[in-house]
């Protein structure tokens, strides 16, 4: 793709819109660094000269380049989705909204993972320094999805100590892992850890050592913290 264009036209906005056609992106992702306005020639007719506009690409700043990314996948899916931005302490997050965008999620946020990766080796190339992280969420399903996994941890954590059994959960991801752990950090019947190797690895959960079974504990008392 050419970094900057020149166009001629009747009107300037004439030719502005072959300028942002040539250059093949969105008209906001254009600057004008140069506009001539049409001149009439002699009684409108000889010497006259048409609209010029010279455009240049915009330089990205990191969280557009995702943004656009993210944009273009959408345009190619057929997909109407907008996007809103917010800030947080572990970057910039992206909240998509729309309807019917359960294939963006895909089973357990395996599909919106996948984007998020992607978004944030777009926002991120060619960048050794002052990287930025991106995170995609979708009507708040990544809140959703970690209340779900907390509740799991507690309800499994029971049922390691009253049976004494380990229980070893399906493949996840790192940060799906690591609520895993959290969750249970502080509780000192059971120990949690991950085996296997990526993409397939697993958080364990197991009575400590020194633990002991008591399947008589009421069940408003699941699990002492």
């Amino acid at each position: 793709m050419s970094l900057e264009v020149e166009k001629t036209g009747r009107t300037v906005e004439e030719a502005k819109n072959a300028a942002i056609e040539a250059l093949g992106i969105s008209a906001d992702l254009v600057d004008f660094v140069e506009v001539v306005e049409p001149t009439k020639g002699f009684l409108g007719l000889i010497g006259g000269k048409p609209a010029k506009v010279k455009a240049v690409v915009r330089e990205l700043d990191p969280v557009d380049k995702a943004e656009k990314f993210l944009s273009d996948i959408f345009a190619a899916m057929h997909l109407e989705v907008s996007i809103e931005k917010s800030e947080c302490e572990d970057g910039t997050i992206f909240n998509l909204i729309g309807d019917n965008l359960g294939i963006l999620i895909g089973k357990h946020g395996q599909t919106l993972d996948s984007l998020q990766y992607l978004s944030n080796l777009a926002a991120n190339h060619g960048m050794s320094d002052n990287k930025v992280r991106i995170i995609i969420d979708i009507e708040n399903y990544r809140s959703r999805r970690e209340d779900t996994l907390r509740r799991l941890a507690v309800r499994l954590a029971d049922k390691v100590r009253r049976t004494g059994e380990r229980v070893v959960l399906e493949p996840m991801n790192r940060h799906e892992r690591k609520i895993i752990h959290m969750a249970l950090q502080d509780n000192y019947r059971v120990a949690t850890y991950s085996a296997g190797d990526e993409p397939y690895r697993k958080v364990v959960i197991e009575l400590k050592r020194g633990g002991r079974r008591d399947s008589h504990e009421r069940r408003d008392r699941e699990v002492d913290n």
